[in-house]
């Protein structure tokens, strides 16, 4: 089983909403791709508290996949490039963390 592990943070402001609207949005758009990409096996998504300190991240999201192969085709896949689109007009940070259990 292969590990997807990815952090954001947030701008304060972007897109005409604040951090909460787009976490939300963020959040939502994530767990939708199940109803798209069927080799998703489990999507689990977290917003940090919002008193948290501003050196932490905003929002954790974390995928299983059977193999490599299906990590990285999610990768390319056009229902998940339009959440990177998204995120990527919203987000000051990423880092991420693949790793085989």
């Amino acid at each position: 089983m292969i590990k997807h592990i990815v952090f954001f943070r947030l701008q304060d402001q972007a897109e005409g909403k604040d951090k909460a609207e787009n976490a939300q949005i963020i959040k939502q758009q994530l767990l939708n791709l199940a109803n798209y990409i069927p080799y998703l096996k489990r999507t689990e998504v977290g917003i940090n508290i919002p008193n948290a300190p501003k050196t932490d991240f905003d929002i954790c999201l974390q995928c299983e996949f059977d193999s490599w192969d299906e990590l990285n085709n999610y990768a390319v896949h056009p229902e998940h490039l339009k959440v990177v689109e998204y995120i990527t007009k919203v987000k000051s940070a990423r880092s991420a963390v693949d790793y085989e259990i």
